[in-house]
């Protein structure tokens, strides 16, 4: 089981150096990657971050861990752009970019900063030309042409450089709750597929109608199935799951990590990576399980190094590598 460091977006958005640190400090405790969150949130300073301006920099100040974001509102940017930078940050990072797209969903993010936000059937035609054009790209052998003539997107002759460093471009991350559409251009597209369990907004874990890694695991037999419809076999991909992470020694210090997440600590225990280091190794065997090969631990604390200290010490040594 692979641990990544997902650094949380939203309103206690923080400083670059504090991005920096972090993922510094998840290399240094032998964490496999550190991914960023792609939004535009943040009422309370210093603000929003740009997801991959700050990896940028990352991919600079580190050295072995992966990088990459969860994931990539494909709203934000034009792909033809977008397929440069990002090839380019592979580039800076000797390869260590992975590449989590998405179709996007938080209107008011995208009204804040003057985004157009298409109805939902327009996203996810948009993400499937998207990801045809990135790939396309990436893909191109060094001295030919690239063009594509789509609904949305039109390229016409490209040089289709830069090269990533990664040859036919970064693993692609795709992840989201649809039931039809997501599944199948996952199966078309995806390197990885990313699921995030759901909890209860009222923070009472008796009225969830399931469990959240029983949710991951329908939605695994989804793409799956999605694979196997498109003739792919469903063991070429990475299954993997996203978890806040509140992990303590003692109840007070749980219950203390507990409060930067707005959850609570019963919530957390059911739907996050909450509780003990033994807690944790539960929930972890129970990702394993129903597949998931990789498990992205957010962070909301990002100045507290301690935590992932402590999973890296006390719960990374009983988990199958």
């Amino acid at each position: 089981m692979e641990l990544m460091i997902y650094a949380a977006p939203g309103p206690g958005s923080a400083r670059y150096e504090q991005h920096m640190r972090l993922a510094q400090a998840a290399e240094k405790f032998g964490y496999s990657g550190f991914f960023e969150g792609d939004h535009y949130l943040g009422d309370d300073l210093p603000g929003p971050i740009d997801a991959w301006v700050t990896l940028a920099g990352i991919a600079r100040e580190t050295s072995s861990i992966r990088l990459g974001t969860l994931v990539t509102s494909a709203t934000f940017r034009y792909p033809g752009p977008l397929a440069v930078q990002v090839a380019q940050i592979d580039q800076m990072s000797g390869g260590r970019v992975d590449f989590g797209v998405g179709a996007g969903w938080v209107e008011i993010e995208h009204r804040a900063y003057g985004i157009p936000y298409p109805p939902l059937k327009e996203r996810f035609d948009r993400l499937e030309e998207y990801l045809a054009v990135i790939t396309g790209l990436w893909r191109t052998p060094i001295g030919e042409r690239f063009s594509y003539h789509g609904n949305h997107f039109r390229l016409e002759n490209s040089p289709a450089l830069p090269k990533p460093h990664q040859p036919g471009g970064p693993p692609i991350i795709m992840g989201g709750w649809g039931t039809k559409r997501t599944p199948a251009i996952s199966a078309r597209y995806a390197n990885e597929f990313n699921q995030q369990p759901v909890g209860t907004e009222s923070g009472d874990v008796s009225t969830a109608p399931t469990t959240g890694i029983d949710f991951a695991a329908e939605q695994f037999e989804r793409v799956r199935e999605a694979c196997r419809a498109v003739g792919r076999d469903p063991s070429e991909l990475t299954f993997s799951t996203t978890l806040t992470l509140c992990c303590g020694r003692t109840d007070a210090e749980i219950a203390s990590r507990a409060e930067p997440t707005g959850r609570s600590v019963d919530d957390l225990r059911a739907f996050g990576c909450g509780g003990s280091p033994a807690e944790l190794v539960d929930m972890i065997g129970r990702c394993a399980e129903v597949g998931a090969s990789r498990i992205y631990l957010i962070i909301h604390d990002f100045d507290d190094l301690d935590q992932i200290e402590l999973v890296a010490s006390e719960v990374m040594p009983q988990l199958d590598n």
